[in-house]
């Protein structure tokens, strides 16, 4: 479904990916592990094409991401979900839902709001008044409502209260396992992210030095070293 070959992201001098080669299937949920600056975040943006200066392709269901055509790839079916800067702070919650549903089926609001309940509760509030956890949910609810059948996730736990992390993550696996949605989740949270993902990719320096079943990884200490 999603394929990417012989793929080298540059800042300037330095090459932030380094002739990578993976791909994802559908109905996939993985994690893509590694310490800080191994590329995790880079993978993701060139995954949607937020990355000019890169070699090698990428294609989604035979179609060709194009580098710094963002808002045409996301279209094709992908969802994506950054860091920061991920919701309208100064809109109500229902209308950050509805902005991001432009395009596509008006009524999906009504299976985000089942999916959280506590987004059905603040939907008149504004987006920047919610908890850290609550805009997580948000962001993600607004993914969901592109209806993609791929959703990339660059660290949804970061700053999150360990029972938070959890419910977060649990949500991922019930978007996964009931919206047939592939999951690909960038997360430092190591531990908690293992607990519900089949399959791990470790970056270091650029570079795929693992890509096998998630409970190998929670299995052997070397692996752990080297996060």
């Amino acid at each position: 479904m999603f394929e990417i070959s012989y793929l080298t992201a540059r800042f300037g001098p330095l090459e932030a990916l380094k002739e990578i080669s993976v791909s994802f299937s559908e109905r996939e949920i993985t994690a893509i592990l590694g310490h800080n600056g191994a590329g995790k975040t880079t993978l993701l943006r060139c995954a949607v094409g937020d990355h000019l200066d890169v070699s090698g392709k990428v294609t989604f269901n035979g179609k060709t991401i194009i580098p710094g055509e963002t808002h045409r790839n996301v279209r094709l079916g992908i969802g994506f979900v950054p860091q920061d800067n991920n919701v309208f702070g100064e809109l109500v919650v229902e209308q950050n839902l509805q902005i991001a549903g432009l395009r596509f089926d008006a009524s999906y609001i009504e299976k985000v709001y089942e999916l959280f309940p506590i987004l059905k509760q603040r939907r008149l509030q504004l987006a920047k008044s919610l908890s850290g956890g609550e805009r997580q949910m948000l962001a993600l609810g607004m993914a969901l409502m592109t209806r993609p059948t791929v959703l990339f996730l660059d660290e949804p736990t970061s700053g999150l209260a360990p029972v938070i992390v959890m419910n977060v993550l649990n949500t991922l696996k019930k978007i996964n396992e009931d919206m047939s949605a592939s999951v690909i989740i960038v997360e430092q949270n190591v531990q908690a992210v293992l607990s519900v993902v089949k399959r791990g990719i470790i970056l270091k320096m650029g570079r795929v030095i693992f890509d096998g079943p998630a409970l190998e990884i929670s299995s052997h200490k070397e692996l752990f070293a080297l996060f």
